[in-house]
């Protein structure tokens, strides 16, 4: 006869009851419990209350109906919506009167048409009419005062020293594994130094095996998209460097990547309206994000900043004098971002 029915029997029922209660605190008590994070995401300009080690993520957002959230991965840094993650260190980048910017273009597998044919090795090689995106970036910059540089070339970004003296990155739609170990840790390093990172479009969809790159893109990765369609996008934060100027609503075209796991943490600067562009399922399955489907966010990340935006598909979006609608507010958007990640204008306002 087992201990526990040994003194069940000498202790009756109610004894019973208290030594059951008394065994259910013991097992609560022997669980490893992951501990509440300070911080929320943020939804429609709500911010998370204050830094947190992610380890375990923070509740749901208002509207969402217990999405998916990424519970088991711990980034191991501070991030989220309270600058006190942020690093503000007095490098020479900061007081040089230059903001100098970095595309990076460089793609494992897939490759989107807005990047052109595969660039040739070194920095800023030759560009043809058919780099579409690379172009872009480099006349907005000279609109808006920043100096461009622009490679695919892993090696340019295979030392701490070669990524410090630019105030952003722009990773821009790369795919799948397109960092080898040297530069995985000199992009580590310079986002923890305070730089500037920004992801447009299929950089969603690279790095998926770096547990810190899913952290850096705000613990989001691209799962799939339905077709490339219309839609409308909302603009749910309207503090922000990288929206005070686009209207409440714009007509845009876009793939709307499904997103699994759902961003956490972050503050929701964008999303698409999911009434206006049908059923959100993909062509891996995936049943969209319906009711609540950002399309751009930010974060403070592990000492850095970090702006990300899904959109970009339609190569129309990055051409000059383009009749895409939406496009000048994509210009808009994605300008402010990188200027305020390059802390040239307030982040994450």
């Amino acid at each position: 006869m087992s201990l526990r029915t040994t003194l069940g029997n000498s202790l009756g029922g109610a004894g019973q009851v208290v030594l059951g209660l008394a065994i259910l605190a013991a097992l609560l008590a022997g669980l490893h419990l992951a501990p509440a994070t300070s911080g929320a995401p943020a939804s429609s300009g709500g911010a998370a209350s204050g830094p947190t080690a992610q380890g375990g993520g923070p509740p749901s957002s208002p509207g969402r109906q217990d999405p998916y959230q990424d519970k088991v991965a711990d980034y191991g840094v501070c991030r989220g919506t309270d600058p006190a993650c942020y690093n503000d260190w007095d490098l020479p980048r900061t007081t040089d009167g230059r903001v100098r910017v970095l595309v990076f273009t460089a793609t494992g597998v897939s490759r989107h048409a807005h990047l052109g044919p595969l660039l040739p090795a070194g920095m800023n090689p030759p560009l043809t009419s058919a780099h579409v995106a690379q172009n872009a970036v480099i006349r907005w910059g000279q609109e808006y005062g920043f100096e461009v540089d622009w490679t695919e070339d892993v090696r340019q970004l295979d030392a701490p020293a070669k990524l410090a003296p630019y105030d952003a990155v722009v990773f821009l739609s790369n795919s799948r594994t397109m960092l080898d170990d040297a530069s995985q840790t000199a992009l580590l390093q310079y986002v923890r130094s305070g730089g500037g990172f920004v992801a447009v479009h299929n950089t969603l969809g690279a790095m998926y095996h770096w547990p810190w790159f899913q952290g850096l893109l705000g613990g989001a990765n691209f799962y799939d998209h339905g077709p490339h369609r219309d839609g409308q996008v909302l603009t749910v934060d309207r503090r922000d460097a990288s929206t005070k100027d686009l209207p409440r609503r714009w007509d845009f075209r876009d793939e709307w990547y499904n997103l699994e796991p759902f961003p956490t943490g972050v503050r929701f600067l964008a999303e698409v309206d999911t009434d206006t562009i049908g059923s959100g399922t993909g062509f891996n399955g995936h049943p969209g994000h319906a009711g609540e489907h950002p399309v751009s966010w930010c974060q403070y990340y592990d000492g850095g900043r970090a702006w990300v935006t899904s959109l970009g598909h339609d190569p129309a979006a990055w051409t000059a004098d383009s009749t895409l609608p939406g496009a000048d507010s994509f210009k808009t958007h994605v300008v402010g971002g990188i200027l305020s990640a390059a802390g040239e204008q307030p982040f994450c306002r």
